[in-house]
């Protein structure tokens, strides 16, 4: 029974979320016109959309093309061919895009992971790694946004300790990430043998997590990264602003309006408790330009239009992906979901260096 309570609470968290979504969503279709949305979303201009959509597959592109670099800087003695890393980043998009819980994430590093030499399991740990390096980039370019955000909209002054707060949440987790060796290696002397044990076992998982994140000492492979990193937001950056421009909204300062509704649908994306994050994504979006002066009816055409884009954009790039790694879409789900007990079992009970298989 101990082991389904997790499951079930799991499941109240995502009914009462549903539920309030739900009830947020009733409360603001009572406000605004249905009719005034459609028509505002029946006028966008096609060309814009259309830039929008060639923006975000670039934009996705070019995080794959990031993602390369980082692994050829944990693994700068293996193989990495391409196309794995671009259909593997590729399903990963879809699948965050898509389904709850961010499902892509463990899902990309399950699928290169099993297309690189060597044993898979041992890979994990690592490739997981350098999925790590990459959310650090981000919080880089969600500083950045947010720099813009709050430093041009005159409405989100005073408001500046919600950034402040963040940025103190990032500096603890990485004095954590520093510390944690030292804490693993105390408890592996603990004289409880379980507790040494899954010490010991975090220890190697988080020594392969961090070599995943060797980049960073790298500027050969650490520049390239993060240029293509940033131009990955850039370029999601210019595509909320073409969406704007579809709807002709360019003229509610668009550019810093697209930089706070990036911000914003990330910041709310981080744990999306629906899938697409259908309903907290439009209820951003909205907040984000009423500060702008948007109507509530564009607002939300917008938050439409916008997450349409960006489905659409994942499901063209990571179906044919998926078709390409041979693969069905459950498969892939229950190979991400397996992830845990894969990456418990990479160090091995038999002894020596689960490393050994990474030269």
């Amino acid at each position: 029974m101990a082991g389904r309570s997790p499951r079930w609470l799991r499941a109240l968290a995502l009914t009462t979320a549903i539920a309030l979504i739900a009830a947020a969503v009733g409360l603001l279709l009572s406000e605004v016109s249905l009719g005034a949305v459609g028509r505002a979303l029946a006028h966008a201009r096609l060309s814009w959309i259309a830039l929008a959509f060639a923006l975000m597959m670039s934009a996705f592109l070019m995080r794959a093309l990031s993602w390369q670099q980082v692994l050829r800087a944990a693994l700068p003695r293996m193989r990495l061919p391409m196309g794995a890393i671009i259909r593997a980043a590729m399903i990963g998009v879809m699948g965050s895009a898509i389904f709850p819980g961010r499902l892509g994430e463990p899902a990309r590093a399950v699928i290169l992971a099993r297309r690189l030499p060597g044993r898979t399991a041992p890979l994990l740990p690592l490739v997981a790694g350098t999925m790590l390096s990459q959310t650090v980039m981000n919080l880089i370019a969600l500083a950045l946004l947010a720099l813009v955000t709050f430093s041009s909209v005159s409405v989100f002054a005073g408001h500046e300790s919600g950034l402040y707060a963040a940025a103190l949440v990032a500096a603890i987790a990485v004095v954590a990430l520093a510390l944690a060796p030292r804490l693993l290696r105390a408890l592996a002397r603990s004289r409880r043998p379980r507790a040494a044990r899954a010490a010991a076992l975090a220890e190697r998982i988080l020594a392969l997590a961090r070599r995943g994140m060797v980049v960073f000492a790298r500027p050969r492979h650490a520049l390239p990264a993060l240029a293509a990193q940033l131009s990955a937001w850039a370029l999601q950056w210019l595509a909320c602003y073409a969406v704007l421009l579809a709807l002709a909204l360019g003229a509610h300062n668009g550019l810093v309006a697209a930089a706070a509704v990036l911000l914003a649908v990330n910041v709310s994306a981080i744990l999306p408790p629906t899938p697409s994050n259908v309903g907290i994504f439009q209820a951003a979006c909205l907040v984000v330009l009423a500060a702008f002066g948007v109507s509530a009816a564009h607002a939300l055409a917008y938050g439409f239009a916008l997450q349409a884009v960006e489905l659409l954009t994942a499901l063209l790039m990571g179906a044919p992906a998926l078709v390409g790694e041979g693969m069905s879409w459950r498969e892939v789900r229950s190979a991400a979901l397996a992830q845990r007990q894969a990456m418990e079992q990479a160090p091995g009970s038999a002894g020596g260096d689960p490393s050994a298989d990474l030269a």
